[in-house]
């Protein structure tokens, strides 16, 4: 027996206890995030676009491994539709869609997406992710092979 259990109330400093760390848990904020998972063989490199309270934004590049998850944003995902480009390190290959936004060679958060190149910029195509509203969200990149497109899951062109 330790400090804690001698005495009287034993069990009472006990439920207390379970009250107050059950309270403190409860209070805690809901964690959400946008993550990226990459269920390829490859190392890849991915940005991402989006529309918040101060317009668009493209932010990149993360740098994710092989078989593992990366968070990219962290709180609740900043609007419905979020976009993604990704570069496939090893083998090459792109996952893009017909959204252009603006991207550099090198870490970037970049405000807006007009007239990229004007601005010293790459016009890069992204693909549209659908969160619905949610504000956790998990998108997977998948190989070729994977058994096609799937809800949450993009493709890369090779």
């Amino acid at each position: 027996m330790n400090d804690f259990d001698t005495g009287p109330h034993p069990q009472r400093r006990r439920a207390w206890l379970l009250a107050a760390f059950c309270a403190c848990a409860a209070a805690a904020p809901a964690h959400a995030d946008l993550k990226l998972c990459n269920s390829t063989e490859s190392r890849i490199g991915v940005a991402i676009g989006y529309q918040d309270k101060e317009g668009w934004a493209t932010e990149g590049w993360w740098n994710v491994a092989s078989q593992t998850c990366e968070t990219l944003l962290k709180g609740a995902v900043p609007s419905r539709f979020i976009y993604v480009h990704a570069v496939d390190y090893d083998r090459g290959g792109e996952w893009i869609g017909k959204n252009f936004m603006c991207t550099n060679d090198k870490s970037f958060a970049i405000r807006g997406v007009q007239d990229c190149p004007n601005r010293g910029y790459k016009r890069t195509g992204f693909f549209e992710v659908d969160t619905g509203d949610a504000k956790d969200w998990t998108i997977r990149l998948t190989d070729p092979d994977d058994g096609g497109n799937k809800a949450d899951a993009a493709q890369p062109t090779r």
